[in-house]
């Protein structure tokens, strides 16, 4: 199986193209904030210099490894589902589930560890900015050169490889399950890290009003927990979905396409689900406590201090790359999800629908993902925005019009990412003759 898995990787890298992607991504995050414990252990680093660079590693490392596990879980989800039709033959010609797993998880590290080396160079490069970033800001000595060694190395392989191998190992047990009983329910290892992710949150929010109102460490808590809540939604959300889509008061044929395509893939669609809830709650949790945090610093009259301009920048920064990193990922889980369909599509067309109202199922589908994926990602914010602001000052919610700012600024880009992806996709898929279509994916 060993063998099945390099021959299978040489012979169809297009296949892998996606879970490349997000590996290669996940690796440059991991390896250019890890590359800072490097430059803190250098010689002649001074003290105030080695603390914020350890600091911001620690933090956006923390960070980096949640996003990069739960992306390529994602992807993975996306690309074992797509292999359905494959690990049924490999069971019809006697292969038994463990030899597939072992086949699939291979695939996955191989690709990793491609994808980790290539990511070596842009990180080099990443690195550098960034300590530019705290020279120019001045938090960093400009004595302080970047140094890209052990730590950053190991760190990348490390998170990349495992997150891929278990992500892989719990998404191919599931395919093998599913081809065996023709179940829909979902996996133990999918509920268990589902709960776990929900249980973990709570907890990581609940610690915010253990700690000091002034205190560095005061947003880190409310963070993990919204990332973790955002996951955890993100997971679980397409169970409550089918549950859910069936109420929906829709008419015409582009709905009835909808609602049926939404109750049959309400499973499937947890791999752009978890990268959309992702980016909702990251992205308006991190905004809104830092502008809760620079209205609590303004109120008491005091220029900021060091600690404070890091803080800040570490927060512009990592919302930086989360924006980039999560919108790449939902488009890339959307474009393999939305190519996979066009056998259904060509199956619509020849029972009669039109290409405009497949068009309009799958606009349809889109806006039921972006409520939910934003509704779910919202909730998640909140649990860590009410926390981190009850303690911080004396209010509950922070002013209400940057809060709605923001809201508004995440949720119409998480918006233009779904429909435009996704109609996109869908529209160069219907170019094809329907009977090719059907024919060519059969």
């Amino acid at each position: 199986m060993v063998t099945l898995a390099v021959r299978s990787v040489r012979k169809r890298p297009g296949r892998f193209a996606a879970t490349l992607l997000s590996a290669f991504l996940g690796a440059t995050i991991v390896m250019t904030f890890n590359s800072l414990l490097d430059t803190a252990g250098a010689d002649g680093v001074d003290a105030v210099s080695k603390d914020i660079l350890t600091t911001s590693a620690a933090v956006v490392g923390g960070y980096g490894s949640l996003l990069v596990f739960f992306a390529i879980a994602s992807t993975l989800t996306v690309n074992v589902r797509q292999r359905s039709a494959e690990i049924e033959l490999l069971r019809c010609s006697g292969a038994t589930p463990a030899q597939i797993r072992r086949m699939v998880v291979g695939e996955s590290a191989v690709v990793a560890v491609v994808a980790a080396l290539l990511a070596v160079g842009p990180a080099v490069l990443a690195g550098r900015a960034l300590v530019g970033l705290f020279h120019d800001s001045g938090q960093v000595a400009g004595s302080v050169d970047h140094v890209f060694g052990p730590a950053a190395i190991g760190s990348g392989l490390a998170v990349t490889v495992t997150a891929a191998a278990g992500a892989a190992f719990l998404a191919v047990r599931r395919a093998t399950r599913w081809t065996a009983r023709r179940t829909t329910s979902p996996g133990r290892g999918r509920t268990f890290l589902t709960r776990a992710a929900l249980i973990t949150g709570a907890v990581a929010v609940t610690v915010t009003f253990a700690l000091d109102s002034t205190g560095e460490a005061l947003m880190a808590p409310p963070v993990y927990g919204s990332i973790l809540l955002a996951a955890g939604f993100g997971t679980g959300a397409p169970a409550l979905l089918k549950r859910l889509v069936g109420a929906l008061p829709l008419r015409g044929p582009s709905a009835y396409l909808a609602v049926r395509a939404l109750k049959i893939r309400a499973a499937q669609l947890s791999g752009v689900l978890l990268p959309l809830t992702l980016f909702t709650g990251m992205a308006v949790a991190t905004l809104c406590m830092q502008a809760v945090e620079n209205d609590a610093i303004d109120a008491a009259g005091v220029p900021k201090s060091v600690d404070a301009k890091t803080l800040e920048t570490l927060n512009l920064t990592v919302v930086g790359i989360i924006v980039v990193f999560s919108c790449i990922m939902l488009v890339n889980s959307l474009y393999a999800a939305t190519t996979y369909r066009r056998k259904e599509f060509g199956q619509q067309r020849l029972a009669g629908a039109t290409p405009g109202q497949v068009l309009g199922m799958i606009g349809i589908e889109s806006a039921v993902l972006t409520v939910t994926g934003v509704f779910f990602g919202t909730v998640a914010a909140l649990a860590g925005i009410i926390p981190f602001t009850m303690v911080r000052t004396d209010a509950v919610l922070p002013e209400w019009g940057t809060a709605l700012g923001i809201w508004f600024g995440i949720a119409g880009v998480a918006a233009v990412a779904v429909f435009g992806t996704s109609l996109v996709t869908a529209r160069r898929a219907l170019r094809a003759p329907a009977i090719s279509a059907v024919t060519l994916a059969a």
